[in-house]
């Protein structure tokens, strides 16, 4: 990588900040084993809900509660999110810090269940922001549920877009790899979204629905 693109990226990483709510949820990640997206994404996320006026958002793969508070800040107090995981203590974990940032519980639907049991009960072109950040065996399914759920003007983001940093590299044909370009690929080649690729953290595929 070039040396200076290099010093940038870790430059931005560094302007990330969090407070307290995130950093506990965070030490509660830890000793779960589960690792939430990065501050610089949290960040992001947060950013990217404001910006889109996000009402009804999904998430898929509730980890701690590192996203979906990103995202609650962001999508102001009218905003609602469905989050849906299959760990018990994952999703109570995330309750504790949607409790600690102050969040209305009325705000927040929190789903036990896997996720591609859950998803074809929501329902179709019903939510503004879909995220994405769960096992990679069904992430192709996953995919395509967002694309069905999401409304024309609303976005689909998927986390850990560069399969910790594998896609670029042709010859890696894991399967995770693989099903993380051909999510990617669903995404690009659909002809109603417009879609970019963030070098952030473990890179960010957003796919914005135009028609």
């Amino acid at each position: 990588m070039n040396l200076d693109i290099f010093s940038s990226l870790t430059y931005s990483q560094a302007q990330a900040q969090e407070d307290s709510v995130l950093e506990r949820a965070r030490e509660r990640g830890r000793e779960l084993g589960v690792e939430s997206v990065g501050a610089s994404t949290a960040n992001l996320l947060t950013v990217l809900a404001t910006i889109s006026g996000a009402r009804n958002m999904v998430e898929i793969g509730t980890g701690v509660g590192v996203s979906g508070t990103s995202f609650l800040r962001g999508a102001g107090k009218q905003a609602a999110l469905t989050t849906i995981d299959i760990d018990v203590d994952h999703l109570a974990a995330a309750r504790e810090a949607f409790r600690e940032a102050g969040v209305d519980g009325s705000r927040t639907r929190v789903i036990s269940g896997r996720a591609q049991d859950v998803l074809p009960r929501l329902t179709d072109g019903a939510y503004d922001l879909v995220f994405i950040d769960a096992d990679k065996d069904h992430l192709t399914e996953y995919a395509t549920q967002a694309i069905r759920l999401v409304r024309i003007g609303g976005l689909i983001i998927m986390h850990d877009a560069f399969d910790q940093h594998r896609v670029a590299k042709p010859a890696v044909r894991r399967p995770s790899t693989v099903a993380t370009r051909n999510a990617t690929r669903l995404l690009r080649e659909d002809e109603r979204f417009s879609t970019t690729l963030i070098p952030t953290g473990l890179g960010l595929q957003l796919a914005a629905r135009i028609s």
